[in-house]
């Protein structure tokens, strides 16, 4: 065994980014979606319907992404105390998602950009399942069809507007992009960017929240979809109203992305080095010899495996190699270890 110190120039820190599906269908695109009633009626229900890719049995069914609406002044949901008015499952999605994105209890949520901006006082909410993903969504790989009043005419495709902006854009600390009409993050309108003109855009995307917030205004506008806004509505009703566009629009893609860091290290053994083991078929152990004498001017070793050390001798990691690697006097060696985390 010989050692070694590594120097500076011997590391080198690498980023790659991976995607992969998002859907534990294994596949981009998700075309049928199904709910629990068991989930719909229970508590949870009035805050969230789940959204499952099968309708089987509970053990194949997973939960994909869940529906929420949430409004400022507590409309679309039923009072959790007749006498507190405005209380609501809607304006306590709200108040989660305000603390959660704009990070200030003052502030109302703005769609849209430029001279095309609408401030709304409720917005639908489709929050991926932690679990489907796994850093982040990938921006422009979303496609989400929505359809309206079950006519294929009213179905609108959406994106976000990752490939049309070169400048990121945050809201509190997350990363942010428009929700607009398009395919694979551009719009496919350009007169007014993918958005709906005095409605500003169909929402925001979230790729590091797992988040896409929807403008009801926008959609209402375009496909003819109805959010309820009436005071002591029946809980989870714009949640439904919600699911059923997208199972009419009958398509939502979207996939996963995830940064990987890599760490090479570059282990040398120059010509003079690591020509000569401790191997006792190599060195007499009770003499310190060379046993063959063809071996001590003209010495061979094959490398098999590299160790990492730490100053305190502690081994850190292994490398082997797929196949033993001659070594002389007359050869060098460049060994590229890589260490994913």
């Amino acid at each position: 065994m010989s050692f070694k110190r590594y120097d500076a120039d011997d590391f080198l820190v690498s980023s790659d980014s991976i995607t992969s599906t998002l859907w534990s269908t294994g596949t981009p695109t998700l075309t049928q979606f199904f709910t629990s009633s068991v989930q719909f009626a229970g508590s949870s229900g009035n805050f969230y319907l789940s959204v499952f890719q099968t309708g089987s049995a509970l053990s194949e069914a997973t939960s994909q992404f869940e529906i929420a609406y949430g409004n400022s002044t507590g409309l679309g949901g039923q009072q959790y105390n007749t006498n507190v008015a405005s209380k609501t499952p809607t304006l306590s999605i709200y108040g989660q998602y305000r603390s959660l994105i704009l990070e200030d209890e003052t502030k109302s949520f703005t769609f849209g950009t430029d001279n095309n901006t609408f401030t709304t006082t409720d917005f639908y909410v489709l929050s991926i399942d932690r679990a489907r993903y796994k850093e982040l969504l990938f921006p422009g790989s979303l496609n989400l069809s929505l359809g309206g009043n079950d006519d294929t005419t009213t179905t609108i495709h959406l994106t976000d507007n990752s490939k049309d902006v070169s400048v990121n854009t945050f809201i509190g600390s997350s990363k942010v992009y428009q929700l607009v009409s398009g395919s694979n993050g551009t719009s496919g309108t350009l007169s007014n960017s993918g958005m709906v003109p005095n409605s500003g855009s169909y929402g925001l995307v979230f790729p590091e929240l797992g988040t896409i917030l929807i403008n009801p205004e926008a959609i209402n506008q375009s496909s003819g979809i109805t959010t309820v806004r009436t005071a002591n509505s029946a809980n989870g009703v714009n949640n439904a109203t919600l699911f059923q566009a997208i199972t009419d629009g009958g398509s939502f893609k979207l996939n996963s992305q995830e940064t990987i860091t890599s760490d090479y290290v570059f282990t040398r053994a120059r010509n003079s080095e690591f020509n000569y083991t401790q191997n006792p078929t190599f060195i007499s152990g009770s003499t310190g010899e060379v046993i063959y004498s063809n071996f001590i001017n003209n010495p061979q070793t094959f490398i098999t495996t590299v160790g990492m050390y730490n100053d305190s001798n502690e081994l850190l990691a292994v490398a082997k190699l797929s196949r033993p690697l001659l070594k002389d006097f007359t050869k060098e060696a460049l060994v590229r270890i890589k260490l994913d985390f």
